[in-house]
């Protein structure tokens, strides 16, 4: 099995992952209905009349919070296939090559960088909540 085989599914599916979104919009974009009415673009709040100002503050905790959550998101999407991965190569095969041994260490490496930075960020007080 020549090399150019093992990307075909890859292929395919960044394909599928470009088309599918861009047809579900342009469908989306014919079928929905359209109005120009100044109403339209009121805000809405619950049916009432909209009072006060749009422009209200937000702690900035809450963004920090939404930080760390796409952070340790983005580890166990860098994660998962990594394990299913290294479980055919190890557990399946019981062959630990050197990319297997590499791959180990690299994540390792990943996973000590992603635990400093929420060490320094506990050190630095973001996690303690505002009372």
């Amino acid at each position: 099995m020549e090399i150019i085989d093992t990307f075909i599914p890859v292929a395919i599916f960044l394909i599928f992952g470009l088309v599918i979104p861009l047809a579900i919009m342009f469908i989306v974009k014919q079928l929905s209905p359209r109005s120009k009415s100044p109403v339209k673009f009121t805000t809405y709040e619950s049916g009432s009349v909209p009072s006060g100002s749009a422009n209200i503050m937000f702690n900035v905790e809450y963004y920090a919070y939404a930080i760390l959550f796409v952070l340790f998101d983005v580890e166990l999407l860098f994660l998962y296939p990594w394990v299913t991965v290294y479980m055919n190569d190890v557990v399946l095969n019981n062959v630990p090559n050197f990319t297997t041994i590499f791959s180990v260490f690299a994540m390792a490496f990943f996973m000590v960088v992603v635990l400093l930075g929420l060490v320094y960020e506990w050190k630095k007080g973001v996690l303690n909540w505002v009372k």
